[in-house]
């Protein structure tokens, strides 16, 4: 599967190794194409790093590994996005990580689909701490990754490379669920950051 990854911070980074470990094709995309350059260049020959549009042009899937205020940029940068799988990881955090600054009403994944209206967003990964991307960081479990969107071939895509990256894929319906899951990544900032537990906590949906 090709796959493009926009944004070189902790999550981006964290998604391009692993999908590249994973056997994928990644582009990584950024702002300022020379960043992008250096870490595909240090993951591997495999891995494609450049701008924006260049990244998105030959995607089949878009990760938007950035904060929500960054995705409208990125967005505009990434050109056409008619027809392709945009991924949005996102959780609209507050300036001080402790609160959402939307909410109940919309997400900050339907702010994404209002953004780019030609695309198919998918939410997802919200709940994952760049730390629990590596595969070693989660020997002990499968972690869960819940998985929302509109359209039901777009989440079986997602949902299978969530599967191949080792994680167990959860359906968690149509794209407004993603009202609720922010809170839920939310939550897991403060249990992280806040409550004491640090980065390697994430939540799971158990059936008994």
């Amino acid at each position: 599967m090709k796959v493009a990854v926009i944004g070189t911070g902790n999550m981006g980074a964290g998604f391009a190794r692993l999908l590249s470990e994973a056997k994928h094709e990644v582009a990584i995309g950024a702002r300022d194409p020379g960043k992008a350059a250096v870490l595909a260049a240090d993951i591997g020959s495999s891995v494609e790093g450049g701008g924006v549009a260049a990244a998105v042009k030959l995607a089949d899937i878009v990760i938007l590994a950035l904060p929500f205020g960054a995705a409208g940029e990125a967005i505009t940068a990434a050109g056409d996005l008619s027809g392709k799988i945009v991924v949005d990881i996102s959780n609209p955090i507050t300036p001080d990580f402790k609160g959402l600054a939307i909410g109940h009403t919309t997400s900050a994944a339907e702010e994404v689909q209002k953004l780019a209206p030609g695309a198919i967003v998918v939410k997802a990964f919200n709940t994952i701490f760049a730390q629990l991307l590596a595969r070693e960081a989660r020997k002990a479990q499968t972690l869960q990754v819940f998985v929302a969107a509109d359209d039901a071939g777009a989440k079986a895509k997602v949902s299978d490379l969530a599967t191949s990256i080792g994680f167990e894929a959860v359906d968690a319906g149509p794209l407004s669920n993603a009202r609720f899951l922010e809170p839920i990544g939310e939550m897991n900032i403060h249990f992280g950051y806040f409550l004491g537990r640090g980065p390697t906590t994430a939540p799971a949906w158990v059936r008994v």
